[in-house]
């Protein structure tokens, strides 16, 4: 049996390892940013934001047993130099949100169509060398567990335990970023620059948000007018109750190669206080401008103009746990 226990040991630690450094490193190519962009091609948009994500497959049963992990880990993000914001994502399906017709009118709704994953992190930084910063720093040691490979093993089989694999991160140049100052909420204790929850492990915690975000899979050499298209489209979301922020983010590195299959390379990423609040937004006159059914000219344009995705946009919604804000907001 203890021989078993070794080999088994053994094998965890041989696959997971060099997955979970790997995905540590953000990536050095760029497959839309505006390092890369030549003096003869449109011009793209300047990140604004950086943000480093994570996306998470608990085991069955272990859902609110992960999200105790987070809320009990030792962390100090909130006093970092260049963090604005960070959550973690829960999936809520689109029939919870829109009904059964309304989520197989957005590709989505399939009766035992299971999501490859169910939660992510989300961090909002100032910019990408504040991610670095971080990600090499003494902070991210303690946030994973400690020093020493004895104490990185630990971290990993314990989360082996609740995780069906290691995390499989994504990383995105914030654009367009729009963000209310950060309401004061008493209710959300900080201590050491981490949130102060109630976890036992055993039931999930109480949303703090939700979003909703829309994938665009954007055809080779038509980004920059699909930049432009959102830059100049009219609608304001910041008259919205409940409205929170608003990114929208370009993948930093190739998508077509992701592992869990998000091929998309955009995606739009708002921030709101409830359900409530995105479902007013969404009945509201600001979404029918914003969408172009406002009026007769975007109408026009939208009629004369062909959509610069492969495929059709894919829509996620999301509540948010943890959440965590800089003074300066996100």
């Amino acid at each position: 049996d203890q021989l078993a226990k070794k080999k088994t040991m053994f094998l965890m630690v041989w696959w997971v390892l060099p997955r979970a450094v790997s995905g540590l490193v953000a990536p050095t190519m760029k497959a839309a940013t505006v390092e890369q962009v030549s003096s003869s091609a449109p011009a793209m948009l300047e990140r604004e934001r950086y943000i480093a994500s994570n996306r998470f497959e608990p085991r069955a049963g272990k859902a609110a047993a992960f999200e105790a992990r987070w809320a009990n880990r030792k962390s100090r993000l909130a006093t970092l130099e260049g963090f604005r914001y960070f959550t973690l994502l829960r999936r809520v399906p689109l029939e919870d949100v829109v009904g059964e017709r309304g989520a197989q009118a957005m590709g989505g709704g399939e009766k035992g169509k299971k999501e490859k994953y169910s939660y992510k992190s989300f961090t909002i930084w100032e910019t990408k060398n504040d991610f670095d910063a971080w990600r090499n720093g003494e902070a991210f040691v303690e946030a994973h567990g400690g020093k020493g490979i004895g104490n990185f093993l630990k971290a990993m089989v314990s989360s082996l335990q609740v995780l069906k694999g290691p995390p499989t991160p994504a990383f995105y140049d914030g654009l367009l970023h729009l963000a209310l100052p950060p309401v004061e909420d008493s209710s959300k204790k900080i201590e050491g620059g981490w949130r102060v929850v109630e976890a036992d492990g055993v039931n999930t915690l109480p949303s703090e948000n939700f979003i909703a975000a829309n994938k665009f899979t954007i055809r080779a050499g038509a980004e920059a007018a699909f930049e432009d298209r959102w830059a100049t489209r009219e609608g304001s979301l910041t008259d919205m109750p409940g409205f929170k922020s608003f990114t929208m983010l370009r993948r930093d590195g190739p998508a077509d190669n992701d592992p869990l299959g998000d091929d998309f390379n955009y995606q739009s990423f708002t921030v709101w206080q409830d359900k409530k609040a995105f479902m007013n937004w969404r009945n509201s006159q600001s979404f029918k401008d914003a969408h172009g059914s406002g009026n007769k000219k975007n109408q026009d344009k939208k009629a004369t103009t062909p959509p610069p995705w492969v495929k059709p946009p894919q829509v996620e919604f999301w509540e948010g746990v943890l959440e965590l804000t800089s003074p300066q907001g996100a």
